[in-house]
């Protein structure tokens, strides 16, 4: 029974009393944090600094951008490779396609500002 590991469930728990807005902004910030509320009050009561989880939805538009890149750059390659699909390509269109792949950076890179910098932006 020695190397019985010890767990938090079968010792008592610490109460905090608090007005509903106090939970309801604690609960808050655990969510922002991506953790339970014990968990999230137990890492701050410890000294831990909280650090809060990417927003899912921004990192699923990074992953669509990105996609859109590789397929544009991936057309590019064609027609750099003298590639029989792409020899109705004419200057205009490669210039078009640059200019698209430009813009899809540019996009790609304000989506990761939101996600870095969340408070800069409006």
């Amino acid at each position: 029974m020695a190397d019985k590991k010890m767990t938090r469930k079968g010792n008592p728990p610490i109460k905090v009393y608090c007005l509903p807005g106090e939970r309801e902004i604690i609960a808050r910030n655990a969510k922002a944090a991506g953790m339970t509320l014990s968990t999230y009050l137990l890492t701050v009561g410890q000294g831990y600094r909280v650090t809060g989880v990417v927003d899912y939805e921004r990192v699923q538009e990074m992953a669509r951008i990105n996609g859109d890149l590789g397929r544009l750059g991936g057309i590019l390659k064609l027609w750099l490779t003298n590639d029989a699909r792409t020899a109705k390509f004419g200057e205009a269109t490669i210039r078009a396609l640059l200019f698209r792949i430009e813009e899809t950076q540019s996009e790609l890179g304000r989506v990761m500002k939101s996600v870095v910098r969340p408070r800069a932006d409006p």
